[in-house]
């Protein structure tokens, strides 16, 4: 698997996240709401994942491609990306956790992978079927993670500077911010000088 984008990363602030429930919880409130999932392209060929809770598929549909359209991109037919991408149960550990302790506990407690990050922050993975009792396991020996949820994690990233990662990056913002939009995934690297310039 390819390491988490570092745009993902910046998606699982807990503000971004505590903001989609909220909309999430809010639209689920209304009568018949469905989740939908939309697939597509962004610039430089990026795969976009968006799913969104909705009373209404067709808005929903027209607005996240108004949004492709607006910064390069373009909605796809359903299977299109969705391929690229696995569920995982993700964990995440901040910079200066024992990674060597942490590697040995998430092991023996099931998990299928321990990712160090760039920023030295670490990344557990899990079988969606067996997360719950990872993170249990890590909880009780004194790995509390900083963020865990069952989620999309791209099998293979795309690299984008310039231009095109700019366009990128206020796309995801975009579709982000659309109201029925519930989560946003994509298989961007982004690079931080792009990001520091945002």
């Amino acid at each position: 698997m390819a390491g988490h984008s570092r745009w993902a990363n910046i998606q699982r602030r807990e503000n971004a996240q505590a903001r989609r429930r909220e909309r999430a919880a809010g639209t689920a409130e209304g009568s018949g709401a469905q989740l939908v999932r939309l697939e597509g392209y962004g610039p430089g060929g990026v795969a976009v994942m968006v799913d969104c809770l909705t009373p209404d598929r067709a808005r929903s549909v027209a607005q996240v491609r108004r949004t492709f359209d607006r910064y390069g991109g373009n909605l796809g037919a359903d299977g299109s990306v969705s391929y690229l991408f696995n569920t995982v149960g993700l964990m995440t550990y901040p910079p200066g956790t024992d990674e060597e302790q942490l590697m040995r506990v998430a092991l023996e407690a099931g998990a299928e992978d321990v990712v160090p990050s760039d920023d030295c922050s670490v990344e557990v993975l899990a079988d969606p079927l067996e997360f719950d009792t990872v993170r249990a396991v890590l909880t009780h020996s004194g790995f509390a993670p900083a963020t865990a949820a069952v989620t999309q994690r791209a099998a293979t990233a795309v690299e984008l500077s310039g231009e095109s990662a700019e366009r990128m990056a206020h796309l995801l913002v975009a579709l982000e911010e659309l109201d029925e939009v519930r989560d946003v995934y994509s298989n961007v690297e982004i690079s931080d000088e792009v990001l520091a310039r945002l």
